[in-house]
């Protein structure tokens, strides 16, 4: 059958306290409302959002999204919202009504509450609650039958103790729903039309239906930023409990944090503390160290990251060790075999097929060719206070320890980088770089030098 979901993504959410709008806050690395979009699709749906309130930024945030927009010019309630949406519409069909608040909402709920609907004109998804607050209520005849949803602010005192609440998702008969839209009333004080009066007339020709969710968490809202952390905590336990029972190993899943589209392959571990951002992929065998942070880096088979280190926009081949404590930036290529240790950073530059460079080095604007050596200390000198330059080192050239490479420099294959030595010309294939000044020792100059300071 014909089905479409509509998203309901107008509102300002004020509560949140924030210059952003509610929809577009981030959980686990994507906009909130994107949980419902998917979860429409992953049940078969089509998805329109309904857009208001920072309208622009919603349509730029979703634009590679191919999805469908309504615009709602006033905040005037939830069914104006939906009456606002029609003409994007198709005439016939079911239109699944959900908000752009509720990413707790799974595509088997959307699934259950449509196989649900069956003939009726309108079906809404409830739940049942010990507090239902400011939900609205199902209101039952003694039959079981819906008969309508009763908003908390208007509920009697025996309304107000009915248990079963509206949780904001409901299923619609399209063509019928456009009949019965435009003739809803205003409820004051705010004269804002509900989509809850929909419930009502169908109930009225005996084609209103409800379904009660097992999990209210399923359908919990987000309102403030403390349940946004609530709604991010229950979906990351959801999705690592995917990873792992995938092949994923975790050492202590409670301490990690894993965007939703981060990419992780079977028989990888993840160490206590680690942070996974974005658009991070990570293949088969690999281990990521403790307290690591990648984001949106690109990690090969059989790969250690060792504990601390931070990877951000780098791509790391097969059989790579990284760290600890060390950093790659973006542009950052780790050729098979490569070796980057502790307190290395690396920007905007390939390491070949086995180079290393174990410790305390800065490599920027550089191309390091198969098997090079670079020594302790050294420093690629990148930057002349106006524009960055390149260096080069060829395959098998060992750099000594504290070199510093004044770019533009070709450091050719084979050759030998005294330590200490400042570069600043080209080092041809096979030959030896040496710069330092002579040293010289002053025989008993340290005694005197002493002397001198003595109060």
């Amino acid at each position: 059958m014909n089905a479409i979901a509509l998203i309901l993504a107008a509102g300002r959410g004020s509560r949140m306290r924030s210059s952003l709008i509610k929809v577009l806050h981030p959980l686990l690395g994507i906009p909130m409302v994107m949980w419902p979009v998917r979860q429409a699709r992953l049940a078969g749906l089509q998805a329109c959002l309904v857009v208001g309130h920072q309208e622009d930024k919603v349509r730029s945030a979703l634009a590679d999204e191919g999805l469908m927009f309504a615009r709602q010019e006033t905040p005037r309630g939830t069914g104006h919202a939906v009456l606002s949406s029609l003409d994007q519409l198709p005439a016939e069909g079911l239109l699944l009504v959900c908000c752009g608040d509720t990413p707790l909402l799974r595509a088997e709920t959307f699934t259950k509450l449509i196989d649900a609907h069956q003939n009726n004109l309108a079906t809404v998804l409830t739940a049942k609650i010990d507090q239902p607050a400011s939900y609205g209520r199902i209101v039952r005849d003694d039959s079981g039958r819906v008969l309508r949803i009763v908003e908390a602010a208007e509920a009697t005192e025996q309304e107000r103790a009915i248990k079963e609440i509206n949780t904001g998702a409901y299923v619609f008969d399209i063509a019928w729903l456009r009949e019965q839209l435009p003739s809803f009333l205003p409820h004051p004080p705010k004269n804002e039309i509900y989509l809850t009066d929909a419930i009502e007339r169908a109930a009225f020709v005996g084609r209103a239906g409800a379904v009660v969710i097992d999990d209210f968490d399923d359908c919990r809202g987000v309102n403030d930023r403390w349940a946004l952390a609530q709604a991010a905590s229950i979906l990351h336990q959801r999705t690592l409990r995917e990873r792992a029972l995938s092949g994923v190993g975790f050492e202590d899943p409670s301490s990690n944090s894993i965007d939703v589209d981060v990419k992780i392959s079977p028989n990888t571990f993840i160490e206590r503390g680690a942070i996974l951002r974005g658009a991070t992929q990570i293949a088969e065998g690999s281990r990521v160290g403790a307290y690591s942070v990648l984001e949106n880096a690109v990690i090969g088979a059989q790969v250690t990251i060792n504990a601390h280190s931070h990877l951000s926009g780098a791509i790391v081949e097969d059989r790579v060790t990284v760290g600890p404590f060390a950093r790659l930036r973006e542009g950052a290529i780790l050729k098979e075999k490569s070796k980057i240790g502790n307190f290395v950073e690396i920007k905007k530059s390939t390491m070949g097929v086995g180079a290393k460079a174990g410790h305390l080095s800065y490599i920027g604007d550089s191309s390091v060719g198969e098997g090079v050596n670079i020594g302790a200390g050294t420093i690629t000198c990148n930057y002349d206070g106006f524009q960055k330059h390149k260096t080069t080192i060829g395959e098998g050239a060992f750099i000594g320890s504290n070199t510093s490479l004044v770019a533009p420099v070709d450091i050719g294959a084979g050759a030998i980088i005294g330590a200490g030595s400042t570069i600043t010309r080209s080092v041809s294939r096979n030959a030896i770089g040496v710069e330092r000044s002579e040293q010289r020792n002053i025989e008993a100059a340290a005694e005197r030098f002493r002397d001198k300071r003595k109060v």
